[in-house]
């Protein structure tokens, strides 16, 4: 589990784990709510980062940390049902050439969170049309990141999560890479996981803005490595003229919301990166390839 200023989530996400036989360990992004020394409390193994390193990061620095078989990577606003790592472990049994696994994840208000569709799909990319919601077991182009059940050596041999991607898109990503090496996504609808959305770090200025910043960039770039249309000039144009309206109104909220996704687009095409932008990396390091399928190993 990564966490940023996270620890108003922490405790019922661990008590949850704990109900599961699950060991947490968690990656502390250099929270300022006490979210490291709440979790040590509350049994976690703490990994601390001297920085905020990003989702995909600090859940590759968890993986190099941990010897355990399987990860069960999950957001702090997950709360797991009783009995649902069982389901996950149990599902894994049942598909053996599956490579990731995600539960059934409910909504505050009851409904289910299920994408039939990703950015960068390697198969099934299901245009829009009429929604059916699964009834049952069964593969999907994409899994959510805010709760995973993946082999270690599998997610260490991928190469974990994308590492430029500071936010956004890396479930997607990682979605693409598994099933390019031949793995199956499989959504286990007995496994329950109620799910918390935007509530994994407490609210604070300008996170609107640098959220929809990383939503801009990390869309642009998942675009350009996978070879897909990117419609990153459209972002910058549409969102710099709502920024623009949103000034008139001077709501702060649309003004971040507007205004990041449209700095996120301009950054990108300026070639800043992601991590630059957080202080993590230089500004300009090339433009990412085409990703290149990585094959399959006997396992």
């Amino acid at each position: 589990m990564v966490a940023f200023d996270s620890a108003a989530m922490l405790g019922t996400c661990l008590a949850a784990l704990r109900r599961n036989g699950v060991a947490a360990l968690v990656v502390d992004n250099a929270s300022r709510d006490g979210s490291a020394a709440f979790a040590e409390r509350e049994g976690a193994r703490v990994v601390r980062s001297a920085a905020n390193e990003g989702y995909g990061r600090g859940n590759n620095a968890g993986a190099r940390a941990s010897a355990a078989e399987w990860l069960l990577l999950v957001n702090p606003d997950i709360v797991l049902e009783e009995g649902a790592v069982a389901e996950l472990l149990a599902a894994a049994g049942r598909y053996p050439d599956v490579g990731l696994l995600a539960p059934r994840i409910l909504e505050g208000d009851g409904r289910l969170f299920f994408q039939p569709r990703s950015l960068v799909p390697a198969f099934l990319p299901n245009p829009k049309g009429r929604f059916l919601p699964p009834s049952g077991d069964c593969c999907a182009p994409f899994l959510s990141g805010a709760c995973l059940l993946v082999r270690r050596e599998l997610f260490l041999r991928l190469g974990g999560f994308d590492e430029r991607i500071f936010l956004f898109y890396e479930d997607d990503d990682l979605c693409r890479r598994v099933a390019d090496a031949g793995y199956g996504l499989v959504h286990v609808h007995g496994a329950v996981a109620r799910h918390g959305r935007g509530r994994s770090s407490a609210p604070a200025p300008g996170r609107i803005f640098t959220a929809r910043w990383h939503l801009a960039w990390s869309r642009a770039y998942l675009s350009d490595k996978y070879g897909r249309p990117n419609d990153v000039r459209r972002t910058l144009l549409l969102n710099g003229a709502k920024a623009l309206g949103a000034l008139l109104t001077g709501r702060r909220a649309l003004i971040e919301r507007y205004g990041g996704s449209a700095a996120g687009a301009l950054a990108y095409l300026l070639g800043r990166t992601a991590l630059a932008r957080q202080g993590l990396a230089p500004a300009t390091p090339p433009r990412p390839s085409k990703a290149a399928p990585i094959p399959r190993q006997t396992e």
